[in-house]
C-alpha cells in the first residue's frame, strides 16, 4: 500500500507540473560493481557467514523503491560479477544448461543496464555469452569491438526514460583485458582506448538522443594502474578529457572513491566507486527541473551506501535457497587428503609450502623445467585432513589457464628481479623492515598485491637484500644441478596471467615486448588451473606439500629477525 501511495503521489506531482509547464523530477541511481560471485552472505570457500550480498543490497534496492517509487530508482552494475565465489564457477562450469544464476538474481532484482568486467570475459564466450542472452537488460562496453565488423561487440550505450526525463549511459571496461587473458577467451575481440571510445560517442549520444543525463559506467578505476601499455584504470581521464558526462560510475580496482572532476569545459563531472563484494553501492541523487523542455536546473548528490549490515531481502532468499543449498553441496565435496595445514603466511619470508605444492604442480602439469608462481590470496590456508572442492578455490583464487613459454636464462633472472623489487625493501640492518609494507604499526599491509610476488621452482637462487634492484638474485643451478645458463632457453610454466603480461614481470621486468608474449607460450592449458590441480590431488589421494627450498633470504643475520618482526606485524593474531 506504501508503495502504491508513493507512485501515485509521484505521478500527481509530475502532471501537476506539467500543467505549469514545469517538471521536477528525482532520481535515484545505485550501482554495484565487483561482486565476485557474494550473492549470499556466505563464503562458500571458508564455510562461515559473510557481510556483503547481493541479497542485502536487494533489501536495499527495495527500500529506495519502496520510497521513492520503483520509477524513480535505476539500478546499474559495473561487471566482474562471474568471478570469485563458488556459486558462479558452479553455473559457469558445471551446470551449463540451465539459466544462469547470476542472470536469475538480476532478472529478479531489475536491473536496468550493466557493463562487462575483465572477469567476465576471463569466463570465456559461452559463459558470457550464454548470460548475456539471459539478461533482461543491455549489456554495455562500447570499447569492446568485433574484430570482423569493427562495430561493439555488446552494446555501446542504452536510454533508459523516467518520466520524460532521458538518461543515457554508457558502458566501457578496461581495455587491459588482452594482458591478462588467453585470446580464445576474448577471441573475434579487440578493447579500444576508454578515452578515444568516449570521445567518439558522447557526441553522438547528444545528437541523436538530446538526453538530460550522460551518465558513464566504466569497468575501470579511477587512475593509476597501467599494464603492459594499457590505460587500465582510466575513468578520472575520460572524465577531464571528455565533456558531457554528468557522473560516471566506477569499478575494476575496488577502491572506495567519491569525488569530483573538472573537465576541459570547465564543468565538473562526478565519479564514484563503491569498491567490491557488494559491501557497499554507489549512489547518485540526481534532481532535474523542466521549464517547456528546458533544463533550468540538474544537481546530483552522490554517496556511498553501506548494506553490509543490512538482512537478506526475504523474497531473494526464498527464491535462491535451492540454488544455494545445490553450491554448499558442489563445495563440501573430498576430493583427496592433506597430510599437514599449509598457508600462503609463510610465503612472503622464504619457500613455503603452499605455494611450492602450485610450483610442483605447474612443473608436473606442463613437464617445464622451472616454475613460476605467486600467492593468489593474500592469506589462505588448507587444513590438514579432507581436501574439499571449497579448498581448491583457497589454493587457487582465480580462473588461469596455464602456460608453458620459452624463456631465456636472463629474462627468468630479470622477471624474478622485478618480483623481488615489488616485495622486499634493500635492507642493510636487523631493525630494518624486510617487507614494502604501507604501514608498520599495529597491522601492517602489503604496498604491492602479494599476486605479483613470483618465486621460482626448478631453479636454485638467493635474494640478497642488501643489494639494489637489479642485482638482487643469484642463480647457482638448475635444481637437478645442472648449470645455469643466462643465454640458454628454458622451458617455463607460469599462469596465463603472467604469461599475457599481467604484473608487467614478463615486460617491463624480462625485457620482453607485449606483442611477443604469445609467440613465446608454446602449450596451453584449455581448462583452468584449478581444474587440472584438482585432477592432480584426485589421482594422487593423498598429498604431502613440503617446502623445496629451491631459495633464500640472504644474510641470515639481517634477514632473520626482520622475518620475525615482520610476520608479527602482517599478521599480529
Amino acid at each position: 500500500m506504501r508503495k502504491l501511495i508513493t507512485a501515485l503521489l509521484t505521478t500527481i506531482s509530475v502532471m501537476t507540473s506539467i500543467a505549469n509547464d514545469t517538471v521536477t523530477v528525482n532520481l535515484r541511481l545505485i550501482e554495484t560493481t565487483d561482486v565476485h560471485g557474494n550473492f549470499y552472505p556466505y563464503d562458500f570457500i571458508n564455510s562461515r557467514p559473510w557481510k556483503g550480498s547481493l541479497a542485502q543490497v536487494a533489501t536495499f534496492v527495495k527500500q529506495q523503491r519502496d520510497e521513492l517509487g520503483s520509477e524513480n530508482v535505476i539500478l546499474l552494475d559495473n561487471g566482474d560479477i562471474l568471478q570469485g565465489q563458488p556459486t558462479v564457477y558452479y553455473y559457469n562450469f558445471m551446470d551449463t544448461t540451465s539459466t544462469h544464476i547470476t542472470a536469475r538474481m538480476m532478472n529478479h532484482m531489475k536491473y536496468d543496464a550493466a557493463t562487462v568486467g575483465n572477469h567476465d570475459i576471463e569466463t570465456g564466450h559461452p559463459v558470457y555469452d550464454r548470460w548475456v542472452a539471459q539478461c533482461d537488460f543491455p549489456m554495455l562496453g562500447a570499447n569492446a569491438i568485433k574484430t570482423a565488423t569493427e562495430t561493439p561487440y555488446f552494446k555501446p550505450y542504452t536510454i533508459i526514460t523516467r518520466h520524460g526525463i532521458k538518461i543515457a549511459v554508457l558502458g566501457l571496461t578496461t581495455p587491459a583485458i588482452p594482458a591478462w587473458l588467453p585470446e580464445n577467451l576474448w577471441q573475434g575481440m579487440k578493447f579500444d582506448d576508454m578515452v578515444e571510445t568516449a570521445r567518439h560517442w558522447v557526441p553522438i549520444i547528444q545528437q541523436t538522443e538530446n538526453p538530460h543525463l550522460i551518465v558513464g559506467l566504466f569497468h575501470s578505476g579511477s587512475s593509476g594502474a597501467s599494464t603492459s601499455g594499457y590505460d587500465e584504470n582510466a575513468s578520472a581521464k575520460v572524465a577531464q578529457q571528455v565533456p558531457g558526462f554528468d557522473v560516471i560510475f566506477m569499478g575494476h580496482d575496488h577502491r572506495h572513491t567519491l569525488d569530483t572532476i573538472t573537465n576541459i569545459d570547465g564543468k565538473n563531472t562526478i565519479i564514484l566507486n563503491p569498491a567490491s563484494n557488494a559491501h557497499a553501492v554507489a549512489v547518485a541523487d540526481v534532481k532535474i527541473c523542466l521549464a517547456n523542455g528546458t533544463i533550468t536546473q540538474k544537481s546530483i548528490t552522490p554517496s556511498i551506501q553501506s548494506v553490509k549490515e543490512l538482512a537478506s531481502e526475504k523474497e531473494f532468499s526464498s527464491l535462491f535457497a535451492p540454488a544455494q543449498e545445490t553450491v554448499k553441496q558442489f563445495v563440501s565435496q573430498v576430493i583427496g587428503q592433506c597430510d599437514t595445514t599449509i598457508t600462503t603466511r609463510d610465503a612472503y619470508f622464504g619457500p613455503s609450502a603452499f605455494v611450492d605444492f602450485i610450483h610442483q604442480l605447474q612443473l608436473s602439469i606442463t613437464g617445464a623445467q622451472i616454475s613460476l608462481a605467486a600467492p593468489l590470496s593474500f592469506d589462505a590456508s588448507i587444513k590438514q585432513g579432507d581436501i574439499t572442492m571449497a579448498d581448491m578455490f583457497n589454493l587457487y583464487k582465480f580462473e588461469n589457464m596455464l602456460y608453458a613459454m620459452h624463456l631465456t636464462g636472463a629474462e627468468i633472472k630479470r622477471h624474478l628481479e622485478l618480483s623481488y623489487e615489488n616485495w622486499i625493501n634493500t635492507i642493510t640492518s636487523a631493525n630494518d623492515h624486510l617487507l614494502k609494507l604501507k604501514n608498520d604499526t599495529k597491522q601492517a599491509r602489503l604496498q604491492n598485491p602479494a599476486y605479483n610476488f613470483d618465486s621460482a621452482a626448478g631453479i636454485l637462487y638467493t635474494v640478497d637484500v642488501t643489494k639494489p634492484y637489479g642485482q638482487r638474485i643469484t642463480i647457482t643451478s638448475l635444481a637437478n644441478g645442472e648449470r645455469f645458463d643466462p643465454a640458454t632457453t628454458y622451458t617455463v610454466a607460469v599462469n596465463s596471467y603472467r604469461g599475457n603480461g599481467g604484473g608487467n614481470l614478463l615486460t617491463q621486468g624480462a625485457g620482453i615486448p607485449s606483442d611477443q608474449l604469445t609467440s613465446r607460450v608454446i602449450w596451453s592449458t584449455d581448462i583452468d588451473l584449478r581444474y587440472h590441480m584438482m585432477q592432480q590431488i584426485k589421482q594422487a589421494g593423498t598429498i604431502s606439500p613440503r617446502p623445496l627450498n629451491h631459495w633464500r633470504f640472504v644474510p641470515a643475520e639481517i634477514v632473520d629477525p626482520a622475518i620475525v618482526r615482520d610476520y608479527l606485524l602482517l599478521f599480529p593474531q
